[in-house]
């Protein structure tokens, strides 16, 4: 296989971004394209690669789902205890990627993450199916466990702890990720591909667009 990866490339095809297109807030063509990802059929299309620093400067990515955008910003849960939310509490520099190669795009978001409030996570926390409520609770996500049975025996547990209403637990939050770039990509013919990077200005007043080569 490792011989065949040389010669793996696909032909992008699917269409061209230019700036006329571009409606003039990021998060209006954020919507409109995460609406032609969903009416296309992709697979978890609001999965996003979450990237965080640690404090020893190493970099971690993660796939997480989004689950709002409002306010001007992107919002995720998770666990407080987790190393993505320690990393984001000692350095609040992230970065999103919305990987949809399917469509032949992709959507960069760099900005400063910070936790939502408690009203916000416990609205979202209440839409949550019951299974994941348990398995909130049980998991100590990030830390090392035994082996899979302690997980299953830590989520049987909380289902015994909780029959009825599960409780948002205080450990765990929601996360807005306000953006200062957010970058939509075309896939383009011969590598070509159109890159559109808004960029908020200084002032936080508006947006400025700019095409980065490919």
């Amino acid at each position: 296989m490792e011989e065949g990866l040389p010669r793996m490339r696909r032909r992008y095809t699917a269409g061209r971004l230019l700036e006329r297109d571009l409606a003039p807030d990021p998060f209006d063509e954020f919507r409109a394209w995460m609406h032609d990802a969903v009416t296309m059929g992709l697979a978890e299309p609001n999965a996003m690669v979450l990237g965080t620093v640690g404090p020893d400067g190493q970099p971690s990515s993660r796939s997480v789902l989004l689950k709002g955008v409002d306010g001007g910003a992107f919002v995720f849960f998770t666990n407080t205890g987790s190393r993505k939310a320690t990393e984001i509490a000692a350095n609040p520099r992230v970065s999103l990627c919305f990987p949809w190669i399917a469509m032949e795009r992709q959507v960069l978001v760099c900005g400063s993450a910070s936790a939502a409030s408690r009203e916000a996570t416990l609205a979202y926390w209440l839409t949550r199916p019951r299974e994941s409520q348990i398995g909130a609770w049980a998991s100590h996500q990030s830390a090392v466990i035994g082996d899979r049975a302690d997980l299953e025996a830590a989520a049987a547990a909380m289902a015994e702890r909780y029959p009825d209403e599960v409780p948002l637990p205080e450990f765990w939050s929601g996360y807005r990720v306000v953006p200062e770039t957010v970058e939509f990509w075309q896939g383009g013919v011969g590598r070509l591909h159109d890159r559109l990077r808004y960029r908020c200005l200084v002032d936080g007043e508006g947006w400025v667009v700019e095409r980065l080569a490919p």
